[in-house]
């Protein structure tokens, strides 16, 4: 499944190219209002220490007891990742010490995880399709969280987090580039949300990433790797990625050699910085955990998660561009988010022309909901207010300029579209006996432009422009033009 090296993402130095290889470990909370092993709530935010069960603190005598749904879960994602689901898997136990980690070891898996290989196909830019290989998905239990800033002398740890379900989705080494690692991350993000398996909120740790980078001379031998932890951003990363693979670079080319090691990132200066040395498998002593059997899945069991799985992304995908004619471009971005897809179909459900709501929902519509930094599903136009404006724009109740006004009032007011026409005075101008008076203004008004115009049609649209800002835009621009070539002698194009 590795993709072939596109010259393209070769980065150039003065000693000849160099091939990025990247590998993605993704951790993905399991949307559970349990823990993986405990009845403890997974509620994001509570006071510290206020969801801890007795296993989650690993009192003496407790016994994990596995929760079902999370299973579930891992195995919806397993099939929403086109991925081998295993019938019977195993539970290890992971040795290293934490503070934050009660036990002494992690419940995971290592050599038999639920879900087995698989792929994530990447639509990128320029119409190249990327296909990054699935190595294995694993369940695993959370780690606490060290507390450094409560007191100047102490840490303080809260197991709130411990033993919340984790699913580690592990990619090939098939990546080659920054942009792709983000577009892999992007993709994996809007496949979780969309089957309801992890609610993919980055910024509270839902999801994050560890990303392993490494260096080589295209086709040869894969480079000693290092391992950047716990990226909560996208957009970070990008930038960790940029920074690692030119540092490596400097490294080698410099006669140095890379240290297989972890490392953290610097989100203020944008740079990695060393965290420890890199473990091997063999350094953590897995073995199966003795306390929970094996996991025996039935071929029903997976068969009835597979029936019930919403339509995802590549489906989306595929039948917006079938049904309705969109280009790619725009389809990728009306299919990233569930909510975004949903609002799209309601809008056409609504009778809205699939090519002008996308339009008017991606520019419009997403680009105040990105202006106002607030999320997609709490800004305060609804799908059917859209509709409506759209509506009296087809029907010339207002012009398209006039449209994007209304809609900046429906967003502070949240008042009803045509009530707000109404009562604002906005309906468009029609009246070609009034458009004809305020034309008449303007070409005496302008007479060297006037006597231009027929040297040079272009500048007819200045005359337009100036009709409608006399008009506060309500003029009817097809009336507006037609009226001026008719006074200034311009024949139609």
């Amino acid at each position: 499944m590795a993709n072939s090296a596109a010259s393209s993402n070769l980065i150039k130095s003065e000693t000849g190219d160099w091939e990025l290889v990247i590998g993605l470990e993704v951790h993905a909370q399991v949307t559970s209002k349990a823990k993986l092993f405990s009845g403890a709530a997974t509620k994001f935010g509570a006071e510290p220490n206020s969801q801890v069960s007795l296993v989650d603190a690993a009192m003496p005598g407790m016994l994990p007891v596995i929760n079902k749904e999370c299973l579930a879960q891992a195995v919806r994602t397993g099939l929403g990742l086109k991925a081998q689901v295993n019938l019977r898997s195993v539970f290890d136990r992971k040795n290293y010490f934490y503070p934050d980690l009660p036990q002494g070891y992690q419940i995971s898996q290592f050599s038999q995880p639920i879900v087995g290989e698989g792929e994530v196909v990447l639509n990128m830019e320029g119409g190249e399709t990327v296909r990054i290989g699935i190595e294995r998905l694993h369940l695993e239990q959370d780690a606490g969280k060290s507390l450094h800033d409560q007191d100047p002398k102490s840490s303080y740890v809260d197991l709130n987090r411990s033993g919340v379900a984790l699913m580690e989705i592990v990619s090939n080494p098939d990546i080659r580039s920054a942009r792709q690692a983000q577009a892999y991350v992007t993709k994996i993000r809007s496949i979780l949300r969309y089957l309801g398996t992890c609610d993919g909120n980055m910024e509270e740790g839902s999801l994050r990433a560890d990303v392993n980078v490494s260096m080589r001379r295209p086709g040869a031998e894969l480079g000693t790797r290092t391992e950047i932890k716990n990226i909560n951003s996208i957009r970070f990363i990008g930038q960790a990625i940029e920074y690692e693979s030119r540092r490596q670079i400097e490294v080698l080319e410099g006669g140095g050699e890379i240290t297989q090691e972890t490392r953290l990132f610097d989100t203020k200066t944008g740079q990695t910085r060393p965290m420890r040395s890199k473990e091997e498998a063999h350094d953590y002593r897995y073995f199966p955990d003795p306390d929970l059997l094996p996991v025996e899945l039935s071929r029903e069991f997976v068969d009835r998660l597979a029936e019930d799985l919403p339509e995802l992304p590549d489906q989306k995908t595929d039948r917006f561009m079938a049904d309705w004619g969109l280009d790619s471009y725009d389809v990728e971005l009306l299919v990233a988010e569930k909510e975004r897809a949903d609002y799209f179909e309601e809008m056409v459900g609504g009778g809205a022309a699939p090519k002008q709501a996308a339009n008017w929902l991606l520019n419009q519509h997403l680009g105040r909901v990105n202006k106002e930094g607030v999320a997609f599903e709490d800004a305060p136009v609804t799908a059917a207010a859209n509709i409506s404006i759209l509506k009296m724009v087809d029907e010339g109740t207002i012009s398209g300029k006039i449209a994007k006004e209304l809609y900046d009032l429906v967003w502070e007011t949240g008042d009803d579209p045509a009530k707000l026409v109404e009562e604002r005075g906005l309906r468009q101008v029609t009246d070609t006996v009034a458009i004809e008076k305020v034309v008449d203004e303007i070409i005496a008004a302008n007479p060297k432009q006037a006597g231009q115009v027929k040297a040079k049609p272009q500048t007819l649209g200045w005359f337009v422009g100036q009709v409608m800002q006399k008009t506060s835009g309500k003029a009817n621009p097809q009336a507006v033009n037609a009226i001026l070539r008719e006074k200034l002698e311009i024949a139609e194009d």
